[in-house]
């Protein structure tokens, strides 16, 4: 059964932010609490700031980016995560858009799948207990973290399009996705995670869709909540491709067409409680594992304490 868990909606800017929503967590049937980067109080002080504060629950890294650290950086920092918690860990890792490889590597990733096998087989590797050994084109590594007991850490892979699916079924516990309407999911992720697995000779990894939705109200157009969730995304050219892959034309139009698409192809959720519920189950048939509900647009447009009131809601009819 697909479970449903929480995305923190918002870049938290003191480290109590946090603990309303691990609070969520700690009390309702949501299976895990999400974060992905960011630039102010970084995911993994913020988790185990709840930690401290008795909110200690499972999360998921979604994603962070690969040029801010090492691959030995990234499975220590995962490790001690799951060992501050005393839960496991999802560590979610994606290369970024090119601008940020430029500005932190000197120079974008020639080759971003070659980039991300290189990365998480050594993450995997140092979090298994291995002597890594890779001199590869981006990462270089010969080291081993100290054995310890820890909770057990997921190494993810944030997938938008085949070639990153079908590179996650070789070598990631995890897919994650951000975006991505179900029948997308259903027709072009789930085969190339299989294709992937199959020629790797191991099990396909599991799938975690980070769905932005809104419950819909004549107040609170579904455009305008859709586009404050997703302005940024609709300007990447990895995501206007994987939309278009999808059915869903963003490539022309002002900012609000290109929302009103996003809602049409149901990439954007809206609706009742009975509808969204609906279009969700499309994920679970699909062949999502986890629904990380994300209600970015409701905080972004109305505030966060209207936002926790849309998740309190959305978990209570789904959970």
């Amino acid at each position: 059964m697909t479970a449903y868990s929480v995305l923190i909606p918002f870049l938290p800017r003191r480290p109590e932010q946090v603990l309303p929503y691990a609070a969520l967590v700690h009390w309702t049937e949501a299976r895990r609490l999400w974060q992905g980067q960011a630039l102010m109080i970084e995911p993994h002080q913020g988790f185990v700031y709840a930690a401290g504060a008795g909110f200690r629950v499972p999360v998921g890294l979604g994603v962070t980016l690969m040029p801010l650290r090492h691959p030995y950086e990234a499975a220590l920092q995962a490790r001690s995560l799951a060992m501050t918690t005393g839960q496991p860990v999802i560590a979610g890792f994606g290369p970024g858009g090119r601008q940020l490889q430029q500005s932190l590597r000197g120079t974008p990733y020639a080759s971003p799948l070659t980039a991300a096998r290189e990365y998480l087989t050594a993450v995997r590797g140092l979090l298994d207990g291995d002597a890594v050994d890779i001199k590869g084109d981006y990462v270089t590594c010969e080291a081993a973290l100290s054995a310890s007991p820890a909770p057990p850490v997921e190494v993810g892979l944030g997938v938008l399009r085949p070639g990153m699916a079908r590179l996650a079924g070789e070598v990631a516990d995890r897919a994650i996705t951000w975006l991505t309407p179900a029948a997308y999911l259903r027709d072009t992720v789930v085969p190339a995670l299989r294709e992937g697995a199959a020629a790797a000779g191991r099990p396909v990894p599991r799938l975690t869709a980070m769905v932005p939705l809104a419950l819909s109200r004549s107040d609170r157009p579904a455009a305008e909540l859709a586009l404050a969730s997703n302005a940024a995304h609709l300007q990447g050219p990895h995501y206007i491709d994987m939309l278009r892959r999808s059915g869903v034309d963003v490539a022309d139009g002002d900012p609000l067409a290109k929302a009103r698409a996003l809602v049409e192809g149901d990439a954007f959720l809206s609706g009742d409680m009975d509808e969204l519920a609906a279009k969700l189950a499309a994920y679970e048939a699909a062949g999502v594992d986890e629904i990380v509900l994300n209600v970015t647009g409701v905080c972004n447009a109305y505030g966060p304490q209207v936002a926790m009131e849309e998740l309190k809601k959305l978990l209570g009819a789904l959970t």
